[in-house]
């Protein structure tokens, strides 16, 4: 009976080392993906008039990455961002993703393309001289500056600075939209800030809406809007450094 008791503790112990080995073997941490590349590509000088073409490669570590999302190329003249234009890209295969633009008049433009692609965001700018226009000193061809998708009046004044507001395609009365803002410093996510959304209705009636950190520097509010109108919203970033606003638009139906 003595033997048989020792038999069965020994037995219970092996089953007890046996599974911390298990436990040992379980990885503790998944796999990170490798993170967003792109190479945006905008000639230096061009002439008004004539067409330009720009274009970004995509990589995800070694893998070109062909399935992107979105890629749209932002482009605007010094000092007057609130009239950009988005022109939307050519899938050229191989990661590559271009557009052809022309330019009315000679001046210094900003060219930022808005690359969303596997669950990440990015949006590198550069600068482009059309014609006689001259940098001005102190002038960084590959500078960050305030990036936005859609319509805007404000804009902050913290350097390095890029929001991109994904304006929502469809709003509806009573249904819950999705609002998301990417928000970036010196080409890299703001992480763990307060971003909040002031919205007034088309009586100027203010509500806000609390963000979630979805994914690092991805910051989404679920709203419902009461009635159909034209609503502003302004996107408000606050941490112990900046204290930045982006005004938009979005009408409901």
């Amino acid at each position: 009976m003595k033997r048989f008791v020792i038999f069965m503790l020994g037995v219970a112990m092996l089953a007890v080392v046996a599974a911390c080995g298990k436990e040992e073997d379980v990885p503790t941490d998944a796999a990170l993906p490798e993170p967003l590349e792109v190479e945006l590509t905008v000639p230096e000088q061009a002439e008004a008039n004539e067409p330009v073409t720009v274009s970004a490669l995509v990589m995800q570590g070694d893998e070109e990455v062909e399935d992107a999302t979105e890629v749209e190329f932002e482009i605007w003249e010094e000092g007057k961002k609130d009239d950009s234009i988005h022109v939307e890209s050519t899938n050229e295969k191989k990661g590559i993703y271009s557009a052809e633009t022309t330019f009315e008049q000679d001046g210094i433009y900003h060219v930022q393309v808005h690359v969303t692609a596997r669950g990440m965001h990015i949006m590198p700018e550069k600068q482009i001289q059309i014609g006689e226009a001259e940098l001005a000193e102190g002038d960084d061809s590959e500078s960050q500056e305030l990036g936005e998708h859609g319509d805007h009046h404000d804009h902050g004044t913290t350097e390095g600075l890029a929001i991109h507001f994904m304006q929502p395609e469809e709003s509806k009365t009573g249904s819950e939209t999705e609002l998301m803002t990417h928000v970036q410093l010196e080409g890299k996510a703001l992480e763990n800030t307060n971003v909040r959304y002031e919205i007034a209705d088309p009586a100027d009636e203010i509500q806000w809406a609390e963000t979630e950190e979805t994914k690092p520097g991805e910051y989404i509010a679920n709203y419902k809007f009461p009635k159909a109108g034209t609503y502003k919203v302004t996107i408000h970033i606050e941490n112990e450094d900046l204290h930045e606003h982006e005004e938009h638009t979005v009408e409901v139906k």
